[in-house]
């Protein structure tokens, strides 16, 4: 771009301003009056210098401003831009602040979110259970931000939460999960501009055996129950359902015909249909009980259970026991992975394999696969 001369000039409009210089200033025409023209002379030929030094786009450009500008490209320059090893430059960081502030200005309260998210979810066909456990565990979240914009709520306060709930491990690390899955739904809508939990710490989860029966248990818990709990029981032991699934289970699902329980994707945790293997010993258990509709556990099957327990003789009763015994007996009687991970709606087969494989050996889940109505006597023998 041609270099402007900047030059003084006569200026008649005022009794004591005499002389006037006429320069461009951050893109607009600016004036400067002056008593006499030597001190005019000084202020055109600094102009001129920082015009021949810096150009006309340097000496339109404020000081002020320009050294602000080299302040802020120096600091940035420690950092990096995402997924690139070039720095950070003011544009970015301009873009970023604009768009937080168009964030926090279109952003809503932690309950509003979390009433979008499970209507959202509830749409898209997520199981009534995922829904539930959406709604109790992030309604405390938004209790304790309750009236903060989600746009404002940083990783610390996050990691504080999580960190004061008095609860285990595993329990918090579910909690942080669900967070994380709100918050990008609140970055999908506009009302943040990242996901601050995401960058909070996971708690440390202490290893743990799985607990599962032997077949002298299981036989004896199945010995012990009466016709209102025994479907539950069997089905847990012998097809791996998740607790909440056989809850839900209809008699109607179960086709005893074509050996196949329907798993439907409402009644599943992972909101997908499935169909499990009705064995062979369990359609034993089940034939004689065998409706054609209806729920297969009654409203008292809880009380029910905990009697058959009792009387089995299980004193400790190890979490999820019916469906970590239905894997592991399964991964070593049928010695497939894959197989066992698609009865129990495993996504990957190789956690299956990780967590069941050696707990079980051959010759006992021979006999597990045995138990049966007409052999249990045979399995268990039962004293008078």
């Amino acid at each position: 771009m041609r270099q402007r001369k900047i030059t003084v000039r006569k200026y008649t409009g005022h009794s004591k301003y005499r002389f006037v210089v006429n320069f461009r200033e951050a893109g607009k025409r600016k004036r400067s009056f002056f008593e006499t023209r030597a001190q005019a002379n000084s202020f055109a030929a600094f102009k001129n210098a920082e015009l021949k030094r810096n150009g006309v786009e340097g000496a339109e450009f404020p000081t002020s401003l320009r050294i602000m500008a080299q302040e802020c490209a120096s600091r940035l320059s420690e950092y990096k831009k995402a997924g690139s090893d070039s720095s950070l430059t003011i544009k970015d960081a301009t873009d970023y602040l604009i768009a937080h502030l168009k964030a926090s200005e279109k952003s809503c309260t932690a309950v509003k979110l979390l009433d979008e998210l499970v209507r959202a979810k509830k749409a898209d066909g997520a199981s009534r259970r995922h829904l539930s456990d959406l709604h109790s565990r992030l309604n405390i979240f938004a209790e304790k931000f309750d009236g903060q914009m989600v746009a404002t709520i940083s990783t610390k306060e996050i990691d504080d939460w999580l960190r004061s709930l008095k609860v285990s491990a595993v329990t918090r690390n579910h909690y942080r999960r669900l967070i994380v899955l709100a918050f990008n739904f609140a970055v999908q809508r506009g009302y943040a501009t990242d996901n601050p939990a995401e960058k909070t710490a996971k708690a440390k989860e202490p290893k743990t055996d799985i607990g599962i029966l032997t077949v002298t248990g299981a036989a004896r818990l199945l010995e012990s129950a009466t016709p209102d709990v025994l479907p539950y029981i069997a089905i847990g032991l012998f097809a791996g359902l998740r607790r909440a699934e056989i809850e839900r289970l209809d008699w109607s699902e179960i086709d005893l015909e074509s050996g196949l329980i329907k798993v439907t994707a409402q009644n599943s945790k992972t909101a997908q249909k499935r169909y499990v293997t009705i064995q062979p010993n369990l359609r034993e258990w089940l034939l004689p009980l065998r409706k054609h509709r209806g729920r297969v556990t009654s409203d008292e099957f809880r009380k029910a259970f905990d009697r058959a327990r009792i009387t089995a003789g299980i004193v400790e009763w190890p979490d999820n026991a019916l469906r970590h015994s239905f894997a592991s007996f399964h991964l070593a009687h049928f010695k497939n992975a894959a197989s066992t991970a698609l009865e129990l709606g495993h996504h990957d087969s190789r956690i299956t394999f990780a967590h069941y494989r050696e707990l079980v050996r051959p010759k006992e889940a021979e006999r597990y696969w045995n138990i049966s109505p007409a052999a249990r006597e045979k399995v268990v023998p039962m004293h008078a």
